[in-house]
C-alpha cells in the first residue's frame, strides 16, 4: 500500500539521530537509574485530530532497540471520546530506551499530527465554502524541522507549495527591487531555473501582474489583497489573459486564517496559500499524543 512515508529521504533518520544527540549529548542519568528492565508503553490521544508523523515516531524507537505497533493508520481521524484518552500505539523494549526517546518521539508526532489536523480543517473549511483549488502551506517551517511539518501537511491533504529554494523560484519585492524590475527578474530567472522548474511572482497590483504575466511568469501571487480586491483582480487578470490566449495561475496569500479563509475562495484563484495551518496549531490540535504509561506508573505529556 502506498504511503506517505514512502517520500522520505534516507537522511530523515540521520536527523531523528541528531535528535536524540541533542537530548542526550553527554552522560543519561535517568537512563541509568531505571535500567534494561524490558518495559511496555501505551501511546494515547487525549483530543480530536489527525494522526500524522508515524515513520519518524518509528524511527526514534528504532534506534533505541525497541518496537513499535500503531494501532491506526497514519492519516485516521482520531477521537478519545467521552473517556479522554484512546490507545494508538505500544512501544516495547528497555525501559531506560524508551525513556531516552519519549519526549523526542512525542514531541515529533504531536508537531505532525498538530500540523495535519489544522490542514485538514482548513482543506474543509475551503471545500465548505466551495473553493475547488489548492490549498497550500508556505515555506515559513521551522528550521531544522522542515520536513515534519511539510510531512504533516500532506497527511492533512494540504499541498506543501515549494518545499525549499531550489524546488521552484519566486521572486518577492526584493528580488524585483535588486534586479530593476519584474521583467529583468523573470528573464533572469528563466535562464537558470530552464523549463522543469516553475517561476512564481508576488504581485501587489493588477498592473505587476500583467508585467510578470508578459514576462513569462508561471504563476502570480497576489499578495495581501482584500478579499473583494481579490475578486476583482483575479477575474480582471484572467479574463484579459484569456482574450490574448495566455492562461496563467494565479495563488493568493497574507493574512489568511481559518476564520476568515471563506472570505478569498473563489473561481479565479487556483492556489490559496497560508502559513496558519502550520505556524498557528493551538493546543487542543498539538495534544494528540498525550499518555504514555507503564506497567507501574503514569505520565503526562503535552506538546
Amino acid at each position: 500500500m502506498t504511503s506517505y512515508a514512502h517520500l522520505l529521504p534516507t537522511t530523515y533518520k540521520s536527523t531523528i539521530a541528531s535528535w536524540l544527540a541533542e537530548d542526550a549529548p553527554s552522560f543519561d542519568y535517568g537512563g541509568y537509574v531505571v535500567g534494561e528492565s524490558p518495559k511496555t508503553a501505551t501511546l494515547y490521544c487525549k483530543s480530536p485530530g489527525v494522526l500524522a508523523g508515524v515513520p519518524f515516531f518509528i524511527e526514534v524507537f528504532t534506534q533505541l532497540s525497541c518496537s513499535v505497533t500503531f494501532h491506526y493508520p497514519e492519516g485516521a481521524s482520531l477521537d478519545p471520546g467521552p473517556t479522554g484518552k484512546l490507545a494508538v500505539a505500544t512501544i516495547s523494549g528497555p525501559a531506560r530506551c524508551i525513556l531516552l526517546g519519549e519526549r523526542v518521539a512525542l514531541n515529533t508526532l504531536a508537531r505532525c499530527s498538530g500540523i495535519a489536523t489544522a490542514s485538514a480543517s482548513l482543506v474543509a473549511l475551503a471545500r465548505g465554502a466551495g473553493y475547488t483549488g489548492i490549498i497550500a502551506g508556505t515555506r515559513k517551517t521551522t528550521p531544522g524541522f522542515r520536513i515534519v511539518e511539510k510531512y504533516g501537511m500532506l497527511v492533512g491533504g494540504a499541498d506543501q507549495h515549494r518545499y525549499d529554494l531550489s524546488t521552484m523560484v519566486m521572486l518577492k519585492d526584493n528580488h524585483v527591487w535588486s534586479t530593476g524590475s519584474i521583467t529583468a527578474a523573470v528573464a533572469a530567472a528563466k535562464r537558470v531555473a530552464g523549463f522543469a522548474v516553475k517561476v512564481e511572482v508576488e504581485c501587489q497590483s493588477e498592473q505587476e501582474a500583467d508585467e510578470a504575466i508578459a514576462a513569462g511568469a508561471d504563476v502570480v501571487m497576489l499578495d495581501n489583497f482584500s478579499a473583494e480586491g481579490l475578486k476583482v483582480a483575479s477575474a480582471n487578470i484572467k479574463t484579459r489573459w484569456a482574450e490574448r490566449g495566455r492562461s496563467v495561475l494565479l495563488e493568493c496569500s497574507g493574512g489568511l486564517t481559518p476564520e476568515n479563509v471563506s472570505e478569498f475562495v473563489c473561481a479565479d484563484i487556483d492556489i490559496i496559500s497560508t502559513s496558519s495551518i502550520h505556524q498557528v496549531c493551538s493546543p487542543p490540535q498539538r495534544k494528540v499524543a498525550g499518555l504514555i504509561e507503564t506497567e507501574h506508573e503514569t505520565c503526562r505529556f503535552f506538546a
